[in-house]
């Protein structure tokens, strides 16, 4: 697999993140700054590092699984795991522009 097909695949995972939304906040997960890190492996295994809101986030158990199943569902994808990290912590900063815009926060 090259870096173009790999990047492929990437920009597809992007699309797949961007339709998973946190559910106290009405911002995907992408533009909240979740997500940390997307690896593509030779074989399609996609590994992504991502944070949540807080430690005690209610959806520290399913929201987790929702990625990795979502990412799934993608043909080119063989297999998905979801790393949690605090470190470094979430802050409102990890947000993308128009997610601080959304929530009032420009």
């Amino acid at each position: 697999m090259d870096t173009a097909q790999k990047n492929a695949i990437g920009e597809k995972i992007v699309t797949v993140l961007k339709s998973i939304y946190d559910p106290e906040i009405p911002v995907d997960i992408y533009e909240l700054g979740l997500i940390y890190d997307v690896f593509v492996n030779e074989n399609s295994d996609i590994k992504v590092l991502m944070t949540l809101t807080s430690p005690n986030c209610p959806v520290a158990e399913t929201l987790p699984v929702e990625v990795e199943e979502k990412i799934k569902t993608l043909e080119e994808v063989n297999d998905a795991e979801v790393e949690i990290t605090f470190d470094p912590p979430w802050t409102q900063d990890l947000m993308s522009e128009e997610a601080k815009l959304e929530l009032g926060f420009l």
